[in-house]
């Protein structure tokens, strides 16, 4: 494990702090740190104990070299999500602080030698593939079981221009089998995203895997980045 300090100061347990802000974050980085193919994904602090494994999949995918980023995010429904919504199941709200996350990564992709890309799973795909309607700098988007059904996306790249020309999605075919009346309109939203993405001549592969929500979650983000990566 290697952490990459990019902010102001590093406290005992390597969070960076940007005082300016009050915001915490933590890098993990891997892979070449010289590449010139980035990748970048939100993750929250569970998941970093199985990121390895995903980049060990990416690697068996593609003969791509590339540098892993992995940004753990403090807060899941409020750090990625593009604005506020009610909770869907549980208590937790959705806030609406996607945009200070993506200024945070974007402070990560300054070096205009290199290529970059961004994707996640789940909310993270979703505030992956909003990131690329707010800025050019990211050559693909890697969305591996976005959380479509959240209230007004769809509705939201109707009206506006994606800022990349690859997007990668993906979904499990029992995802939508759910008794959640918001979140079994899954299936739904995201053809119907894939559907505004073609018709708009963005390069867009979609693919079904199987199972729920909770399966082979590590793959599939795998596989979501290697696919756009081959495709380079």
């Amino acid at each position: 494990m290697t952490i990459t300090q990019k902010f102001k100061k590093k406290n005992s347990l390597g969070w960076y702090n940007d005082y300016k802000k009050g915001k915490h974050m933590k890098v993990y980085e891997a892979g070449n740190p010289e590449a010139k193919t980035v990748l970048i994904q939100p993750i929250d602090e569970q998941s970093l104990s199985t990121i390895d494994k995903q980049i060990a999949g990416i690697r068996q995918m593609t003969e791509n070299d590339f540098c892993f980023k992995a940004i753990i995010v403090d807060n899941w429904f409020s750090d990625l999500s593009p604005w506020k919504s009610p909770a869907v199941f549980g208590k937790d709200a959705f806030g609406d602080g996607a945009g200070n996350t993506l200024e945070y990564i974007l402070d990560l992709c300054n070096d205009g030698s290199r290529t970059y890309y961004i994707g996640g799973y789940s909310l993270a795909a979703l505030f992956s593939l909003w990131a690329v309607y707010q800025t050019d700098i990211f050559a693909g988007v890697a969305a591996a079981s976005p959380s479509m059904w959240f209230p007004g996306f769809v509705d939201y790249m109707k009206e506006h221009d994606i800022k990349c020309k690859r997007v990668y999605l993906s979904l499990g075919d029992k995802e939508g089998k759910t008794k959640n009346k918001v979140m079994a309109t899954v299936d739904d939203c995201i053809m119907a995203a894939q559907k505004i993405l073609t018709e708009r001549d963005t390069d867009c592969i979609f693919e079904w895997n199987p199972g729920n929500h909770f399966t082979d979650v590590g793959k599939r983000c795998a596989r979501a980045f290697s696919r756009l990566l081959v495709t380079k």
